[in-house]
């Protein structure tokens, strides 16, 4: 009798352990690939309407989730939409999840690692999964202050960023959008949405257009060819370059000229310095002659050109590769050398170079996460300043430096300049064909102890509209922060 009891024990308690081990192993293991499945629906229908984690600006929720009176038991709201969408991207039953709502993904629904254990204890109350809340490092006045300075209707990006963390202060798009016309419960009404928000030009609601636009960088990629240059050990400060008028492309009957905006033609020879300050053109083409393309190419990569970046981790869901051509020819050498030809670079690259010159020369990993906090308000993660590239040496850095200071003291950024402080900056005009300019300024302040760095770009304009749309918006960016 006691022999049959203890087998009955045995196989109930193997039963048990049986049990507890396959829902373990679907809770925590093959939640994952479940989530996944495409026709998981029952996952879907139940993802969409839990009680989602916020997505906080300066402790206040841009994107969280309300309870819900239909079907579903939370709606997932978003406040200041047009000045944030491409930041938090939507939540969407029809349209799935794009930007930080997809990167973050697992720790605004509670699925990450770190929440490992809070999920285990809720699945021993009973109690549904809460999510982490995800903080940014954004400066909601600086954000706002971007966002106004691009006008309605114009196509443009603005991001700032403090070169010693990588941190991004600021990062705004026009045109923007209101993410909660794709977040709604009514599948019909979000699909036509949807298909409203596609005949806006300019807009996809799909892409980040401060890390996914690939445009021409015109003049700003001069400061590849000058830190190329003095890396080579060939060039320093006092070198002088020929500087004609214009230059004949080798191969074609063109010829390249110079920034007829600026004061090149004072000068026969000019300096490095110099051609920065008036953006000669003819003497980084032949910079670049000089050096070569590998040269060209192998600096633009130390900045992160023809770097794929993927920085789930870092709150950044796709970075686009900027692009710097190969295997050219003497003429398309000399136009990829001022920022044309098939140049391409995103405004985060920009911003990413500049950081770099003003960091002493080292590239910060680019970050938007402050912190992800647990429902119990304990910080689960904080993401630490990393190094991505040593972009140049401490001396080239410091050189460049002086160099863009002059372009904002005595050059073609003069209207960044803010009382009290030395601004370091470039301009820069790409002609792209069949369309109006890509109009730049790229810089950072303070210049001896830099807080921020700074990429603008307005798309389709013409020279007048681009150069009272950039610099004097970078004066406006920069003296806000200088000045707090």
């Amino acid at each position: 009798m006691n022999q049959a009891i203890r087998n009955s024990w045995i196989v109930a308690l193997s039963m048990f352990i049986l049990i507890l081990g396959s829902l373990t192993y679907v809770q925590f293991f093959a939640a994952e690939e479940l989530n996944a499945d495409p026709n998981n629906n029952r996952t879907i229908y139940q993802n969409f309407g839990q009680n989602r984690g916020a997505i906080l600006v300066d402790g206040a929720p841009v994107a969280e989730s309300v309870p819900s009176d239909d079907q579903f038991n939370f709606q997932r709201v978003y406040h200041q939409p047009e000045l944030y969408s491409q930041l938090t991207g939507y939540f969407s039953l029809v349209s799935g999840t794009t930007q930080l709502e997809k990167v973050m993904n697992d720790q605004l629904t509670g699925n990450s690692n770190q929440q490992f254990f809070d999920r285990l204890v809720q699945l021993v109350s009973g109690n549904p999964v809460q999510g982490a809340s995800v903080e940014l490092t954004i400066d909601s006045e600086l954000q706002q202050l971007a966002y106004d300075l691009i006008p309605e209707g114009q196509k443009g990006s603005i991001v700032m960023m403090e070169p010693k963390t990588g941190n991004i202060l600021a990062m705004v798009s026009k045109p923007s959008y209101d993410t909660n016309l794709l977040a709604g419960h009514d599948t019909q009404v979000v699909e036509q949405n949807m298909e409203q928000l596609l005949t806006v030009e300019g807009l996809s609601p799909y892409r980040n257009a401060a890390t996914q636009s690939l445009l021409a960088p015109g003049s700003v990629f001069k400061l590849v060819d000058a830190a190329a240059a003095l890396e080579s050990g060939d060039f320093d400060a006092d070198t002088l370059i020929d500087n004609p008028s214009s230059l004949p492309l080798p191969g074609t009957n063109i010829s390249l000229p110079n920034f007829t905006n600026g004061n090149c033609g004072i000068r026969s020879e000019a300096t490095i310095g110099f051609a920065l300050e008036q953006s000669c053109n003819t003497v980084f083409a032949q910079i670049a002659w000089d050096l070569g393309e590998d040269a060209i190419a192998s600096q633009a990569e130390k900045f992160g050109f023809n770097q794929a970046l993927s920085l789930p981790e870092r709150g950044i869901q796709e970075v686009a590769p900027s692009g710097f051509p190969t295997e050219m020819d003497q003429a398309q050498l000399a136009q990829a050398s001022i920022g044309q030809y098939s140049v391409t670079a995103t405004p985060l690259e920009i911003a990413m170079m500049s950081s770099a010159i003003a960091n002493n020369g080292v590239q910060m990993t680019p970050n938007l996460i402050r912190n992800v906090r647990a429902a119990d308000l304990s910080i689960i993660d904080e993401p630490e300043p990393e190094v991505l590239n040593t972009s140049v040496s401490p001396e080239t850095a410091r050189q460049l430096t002086d160099w863009m200071v002059g372009v904002v003291n005595n050059g073609t950024a003069s209207a960044a300049r803010v009382s009290g402080f030395q601004v370091a900056g470039k301009t820069g005009t790409a002609e792209v064909e069949n369309r109006g300019d890509n109009a730049w300024f790229t810089g950072f302040a303070p210049a001896d102890d830099p807080e921020v760095a700074i990429s603008i770009v307005m798309e389709d304009v013409d020279l007048a509209t681009g150069s009272q749309l950039t610099t004097p918006s970078a004066q406006k960016l920069l003296e806000a922060v200088l000045n707090k």
